[in-house]
């Protein structure tokens, strides 16, 4: 009765959920940003290889002899997680653009430019006597990286809607149908380009004149960090990793339907992580207990649910033939995070016997890492990895190669395991009774 309930009443609302344009714009434009963040991470490892590494063991002949190195992973870095708001804001201005049928370049655009409009022109320098001037005229980095996330995201949000909405409406100018469509698409974005901009220019002006602040401060501090607070509680924490299993397990991909919050929220709080190490070289100065790689490293080992950890667990105790057939076709693609073949094909979809465990598994698996992490047992994951990265090797990577790390992993594979050996036993004694 409470699967037939979910089914009718809970399903189509996360499917709209999960395909609500607004929603879908900002999945797509995290996903669309994932080279620079992956560039700027691999600069920061390699980073850590040749010159953090080195330096704990005093090794300072390997540091001199890759300056070379350590300054072009600077560069990289520079241009990419150091900038990253700048990339995000084009990026939402463009999916979203698209998501409204309208020119998404120019839409790219308009969102970046807004956010420039948005962001603060002037900066506080401290100089060695301990005196500070003001500078204006410049974009300081700390307005540039992750920080400017959420200030990107709602600003590229008001100027691209502002400019669809004109566009859709046609309020634009015409011209006569023998101008080449690169230039008739540029002239039409004009007047919804400069409406929307000078919509954000003037509540800048506005928030500076009366409020002596700006839209960037604001959002920062009234939304960004909020929602991240929030986000590094463990019931938090538990929440998501406990809906992604239940959209699931209804045949939604949950960490789809959640991407919204966890790239929003928790690939955010990597990114600072990530900045937070290339600055300090020091895990102890990291700000996040958990972010976006953290449910990879140590919960959803080859998949939603650990079904690597199932995978085993089927080759261990199961005395079914055709789980043991779709457990030898996953589990190649299991090893990579791939595990839509046990999923559909066991199934765990909608399959009553799979249901505790699939919610079970992650959460046991999250309580334990983030315990873990909160203790100073583990490092905070602070660096991305794609997400093909096999289960063991992705928590190595992601801690910046923590051997402590690559063990909490394996003793959550092995609690995945022992905890799904339980529930594949109980299947085996479901067929005899059948």
């Amino acid at each position: 009765m409470f699967t037939s309930w979910m089914e009718e009443k809970f399903v189509p609302v996360a499917a709209k959920i999960g395909s609500q344009k607004h929603l879908v714009a900002i999945r797509d434009a995290f996903i669309s940003i994932m080279p620079i963040t992956m560039a700027g991470s691999i600069a920061v490892l390699l980073n850590a290889i040749v010159r953090d590494l080195p330096a704990k063991f005093e090794l300072n002949g390997i540091t001199e002899a890759f300056q070379w190195l350590i300054g072009i992973n600077g560069n990289v870095w520079w241009g990419t997680l150091a900038t990253l708001s700048m990339v995000f804001a084009f990026a939402i201005g463009y999916q979203l653009s698209k998501a409204y049928d309208t020119n998404p370049l120019a839409g790219g655009l308009i969102s970046f430019a807004s956010f420039i409009i948005a962001t603060p022109q002037s900066t506080v320098v401290a100089l060695e006597d301990g005196t500070t001037i003001g500078a204006w005229g410049n974009l300081a980095v700390g307005y540039l990286d992750a920080k400017g996330l959420f200030t990107a995201l709602i600003v590229g949000f008001i100027a691209t809607i502002i400019y669809a909405k004109m566009m859709k409406k046609n309020i634009t100018i015409k011209l006569p149908e023998q101008v080449p469509p690169a230039v008739s698409k540029a002239f039409a974005a004009i007047i919804p380009g400069v409406t929307a901009m000078y919509a954000i220019g003037l509540i800048t002006w506005a928030l500076d004149k009366f409020a002596g602040t700006s839209l960037y401060a604001l959002i920062l501090e009234y939304v960004q960090m909020p929602f991240l607070s929030m986000s590094q509680g463990l019931g938090s924490v538990i929440i998501i990793t406990a809906c992604v299993s239940i959209f699931w397990f209804f045949g939604l991909h949950g960490s789809n339907v959640l991407a919204p919050v966890l790239d929003g929220i928790y690939k955010t709080a990597l990114a600072e992580n990530t900045n937070i190490y290339n600055a300090t070289q020091s895990i102890s100065e990291l700000k996040y207990i958990w972010t976006r790689g953290s449910f990879d490293a140590y919960a959803w080992m080859g998949g939603a649910g650990c079904t690597i950890a199932l995978i085993i667990a089927i080759f261990i105790f199961s005395k079914r033939e055709e789980t043991r057939a779709v457990a030898k076709l996953s589990a190649p693609m299991g090893l990579f995070n791939i595990n839509e073949p046990v999923v559909f094909g066991l199934p765990i979809v909608l399959n009553p016997v799979y249901l505790i465990p699939w919610v079970l598994v992650p959460t046991v698996l999250v309580i334990i890492a983030y315990v873990a992490t909160s203790i100073g047992l583990v490092p905070p994951v602070f660096l991305e990895v794609p997400w093909v990265m096999p289960p063991v090797l992705y928590a190595w990577f992601a801690t910046g190669f923590s051997f402590s790390a690559a063990l909490l992993a394996l003793f959550n594979l092995a609690v995945g395991i022992a905890i799904w050996s339980v529930f594949v036993i109980i299947a085996n004694r479901v067929e005899i009774k059948e």
